[in-house]
């Protein structure tokens, strides 16, 4: 029986036959590995997926986590998965091996994971967390940090949270007021208040490290006086044994409508309801120098993005595959108007074929989008030479904005149209679409929401460095039109519409800039970044279209088929889009609040 979770034809595919991910064994750091042990972690990511995490999606989803006071409680399920993830050596799958770690390519660490998020994404988010937190300290924390931190989260004795938000400030992140006063030892003490920290409270394991962005008097103001520290939920000994309970509270639990079985809490540091070493304050180890917290702190939340990214494929992935098993079981209606007739399966229906392709464009455009991110970090951390080191920071930096709201938007799009294809059945417990569409709405939203992401795209990502992120990616545009072209055909058909899209994004993008008024030509940013993300999907299913061009067989006609819906049917959105950024409309702007 196939999974529902994920296609592993599909994986193989875009692994092997597109990104040739073996070929990164020929690099030092992953000469131990092969196609072998790449395949070895897609079976046991997929084994432990379907036997710890879905079992339980819907009883998380139904019981969510409590706080009684004191303590948050979430079912057993949950550490029973996390501990079966941790012992099969995944937690630093992708980490260096003297940490721990497997050493494994992330582009392949992230396929399995993807198995994970789909079977259940709360449960999952523990672990995305923990990793990504473990990476920041790994990176520019010190050997002390990461023996008493980064080592236990990859045996997963603890996890790990990101903890930025605060009520008055939301995203405005210069509005922090969480203070970090300095103590003799070279540890501080935090006191403040955070708001929307997942992960933070929760007795799944024996620690909790809390990565947190925090202000030292006297610093700079804004973003420039941001540092970041560690606040773990225990203190932890030199010998690495767990002391006592350091000052962080949890004041609430907040109640989403997806993703439920993930805790989200208000946190308080240096309430005094605990008091470390007999004085007030939550103690913290500051991480690397002082006000470059934010700087450091981005190397968490970009993966995270991508990670958001990669979660609502696979949340849009799995609900197409049930979608597809479910109208392929539904028998409803005839194709001719005979009531005499047997009834066919709803697969048969002229849009509910439409609503299949669609969501299977999105779904496996967004799949291909993730994985062709995560090789580019295995590139950037192997790369051979500067240029070459160079040339990958700029192409991934400009894709990440896309690569987390582009499969936000549109596989969200996707589980939308899963419930579509199921009727009324669609929107019942029963089914898992209407879980999934809940559990994904949220990922629009995490780690920045569109707008932010719009605007880091067109504001910063395609301007900086005098563009050379624009152009790097135009390059390697231009070099898939160019192959696409050679090899003539639909190939080249598809090719020219691609070269006409990502021209015209060119020309938009420098007419936006040719006027000094940069309030009109941010103000559409939320539009930039749609038509932007769908020339890149086009680009991203134009690849595809090459690698399946002339294989024979249902799952590269099917391939090819989906490249077709999508320049047919999607990137043709582009065009208006296009042409209302060219005219820097500022119908937005001059709205006035009492218009409302």
């Amino acid at each position: 029986m196939k999974s529902t979770l994920l296609s592993r034809r599909d994986l193989d595919f875009l692994l092997y036959e597109w990104l040739r991910v073996e070929e990164l064994t020929k690099r030092q750091r992953f000469a131990e590995h092969s196609r072998d042990t790449f395949d070895g972690v897609l079976d046991l990511s997929e084994d432990l997926a379907e036997k710890y995490f879905a079992p339980h999606n819907k009883k998380s989803d139904a019981n969510e986590p409590t706080f009684d006071g004191q303590r948050v409680t979430v079912i057993g399920e949950v550490k029973e998965a996390l501990e079966a993830f941790a012992q099969a050596d995944l937690v630093g799958a992708s980490m260096d091996e003297e940490l721990g770690g497997a050493q494994l390519p992330v582009c392949v660490a992230q396929a399995g994971f993807a198995y994970v998020s789909a079977a259940n994404v709360s449960t999952s988010g523990y672990l995305m967390l923990t990793v990504a937190n473990a990476n920041l300290i790994s990176k520019f924390g010190d050997q002390q940090q990461i023996d008493a931190f980064v080592k236990p989260m990859l045996a997963g004795r603890f996890t790990g949270t990101m903890a930025l938000s605060e009520t008055q400030a939301g995203s405005s992140l210069a509005d922090i007021l969480t203070r970090a006063e300095p103590r003799p030892d070279g540890s501080y003490r935090l006191f403040g208040a955070k708001m929307w920290i997942s992960g933070a409270e929760h007795e799944l394991n024996d620690n909790i490290v809390n990565l947190v962005l925090a202000k030292i008097p006297g610093g700079p103001a804004g973003t420039k006086g941001i540092s970041l520290f560690i606040v773990p939920k225990y203190l932890v000994g030199t010998d690495g044994s767990i002391g006592e309970r350091n000052d962080v509270t949890v004041a609430g639990l907040n109640h989403k409508m997806g993703q439920r079985g993930l805790s989200n809490t208000v946190l308080n540091f240096g309430e005094g309801i605990h008091q470390p070493l007999g004085e007030a304050g939550a103690v913290g180890y500051l991480v690397g120098e002082p006000h470059r917290g934010l700087v450091y702190m981005f190397h968490m939340m970009n993966e995270a993005r991508l990670a958001v990214g990669m979660g609502a494929v696979s949340l849009g992935y799995t609900g197409y595959l049930k979608s597809v098993e479910y109208a392929r079981d539904r028998p409803q209606g005839r194709l001719v108007k005979d009531p005499t007739t047997p009834q066919v399966p709803i697969v048969q229906h002229a849009d509910v074929k439409r609503m299949l392709l669609a969501q299977k464009a999105y779904v496996e455009g967004g799949l291909a989008l993730g994985l062709y991110c995560t090789k580019l970090i295995d590139l950037q951390r192997t790369a051979e030479s500067a240029e070459e080191a160079e040339h990958v920071t700029d192409l991934l930096d400009i894709l990440v904005p896309v690569a987390k709201s582009w499969p936000s938007q549109w596989c969200l799009e996707a589980n939308d149209l899963a419930i579509q294809v199921h009727g009324g059945y669609g929107y019942t417990h029963e089914y898992d679409v209407e879980q999934h569409y809940r559990d994904n709405r949220l990922n629009p939203i995490h780690e920045g929401t569109h707008g932010i992401q719009s605007l880091d795209l067109l504001g910063r990502k395609v301007t900086q460095r005098n563009g050379a992120s624009l152009a790097e990616l135009g390059r390697v545009v231009t070099a898939t039109v160019e192959q696409a072209t050679a090899a003539g055909g639909e190939a080249a058909e598809l090719a020219g519409q691609l070269a006409a899209a990502w021209q015209r994004v060119l020309q938009v993008t420098s007419a936006m800039f040719a006027t000094a008024d940069t309030e009109a030509t941010l103000a559409n940013s939320a539009i930039y970044l749609e038509a932007f993300g769908h020339v890149v999907m086009a680009w991203i299913w134009l690849e595809q279209f090459v690698v399946a061009d002339g294989q024979s067989g249902d799952f590269y006609d099917g391939k090819r088929q989906a490249a077709r819906f999508f320049f047919r049917y999607e990137l043709p959105r582009t065009a208006p889009q296009l042409d209302l950024l060219e005219q820097l409309d500022r119908t937005t702007l001059e709205m006035r609040d009492d218009w409302f």
